[in-house]
């Protein structure tokens, strides 16, 4: 799995509560990517077994607003995106640099 930045901004986002459901709408709010990069996105977590997806079984008419779309991180997927988070951090860490201090070069 390639994690960019906004791959990695989704994972963190569900790391923070990785047993909670989450829809599009909520990731799209504690990540600040819009809805035409998130979804493939989680799509392509989906495909790779990272990520489950489920309707939200609700009466729509009842509820005046159309069923959500809810994303978890399956078992594996936890263990994985951590997993690639550290290995992020690491990539763009700063040999030697305390961490925690800022890159002065940012």
């Amino acid at each position: 799995m390639r994690i960019t930045i906004p791959t990695a901004r989704i994972l963190a986002a569900l790391l923070t509560e990785p047993d909670a459901d989450r829809y599009g709408l909520e990731l799209m709010q504690s990540t600040g990517l819009a809805s035409g990069s998130l979804y493939p996105i989680l799509h392509r977590l989906q495909e790779a077994g990272w990520l489950e997806a489920r309707w939200e079984q609700i009466d729509p008419s009842a509820q005046g607003r159309p069923a959500r779309r809810f994303y978890r991180l399956t078992p594996d997927g936890a263990v994985n995106a951590r997993q690639a988070l550290a290995e992020l951090r690491a990539q763009t860490s700063i040999p030697g640099a305390t961490p925690g201090t800022p890159n002065p070069a940012w």
